[in-house]
């Protein structure tokens, strides 16, 4: 699913124009801002198999927050991001993370690990918002 998933967003990437990024994707995110959401979630895993990799144990704190207010506080920091830029990023970042997943040992990761904030699974995440991006902007016109 990660392969599929991450394959599906650089065709998606490719695709659209500067315009097409710029465009609403819902009442708070535009196109390029929900590629940007995307490339923060797979930056989170990304500090999380380093800790892997010093053997460091979870703590509460490593626990996806409750509610949106994370998701909500990162908004205007990833639309100031030039949107062909963050759409880059998405991918980038999405490389990486897959990579680094396939890499780390499947007992410390969800759901193995009950107490692991990483699931080896990118692609469902990913393809949550392609669907809603491909049909936002198919609304669009």
């Amino acid at each position: 699913m990660n392969t599929r998933e991450r394959e599906r967003l650089r065709a998606f990437i490719e695709r659209v124009d500067d315009g097409a990024l710029s465009a609403p994707a819902n009442e708070y995110w535009t196109v390029a801002g929900v590629l940007g959401h995307l490339a923060y979630w797979d930056s989170r895993v990304l500090v999380f198999a380093e800790k892997i990799d010093r053997g460091e144990p979870w703590v509460p704190t490593d626990a996806e927050p409750e509610g949106d207010w994370l998701t909500d506080s990162t908004r205007p920091i990833i639309h100031a991001i030039e949107p062909r830029r963050a759409a880059q990023l998405a991918l980038e970042i999405a490389e990486e993370a897959d990579r680094r997943v396939a890499e780390l040992p499947l007992d410390r990761m969800a759901p193995r690990d009950p107490d692991s904030p990483i699931y080896p699974v990118r692609g469902e995440h990913r393809g949550e918002h392609l669907d809603e991006l491909e049909a936002a902007l198919k609304e669009l016109g």
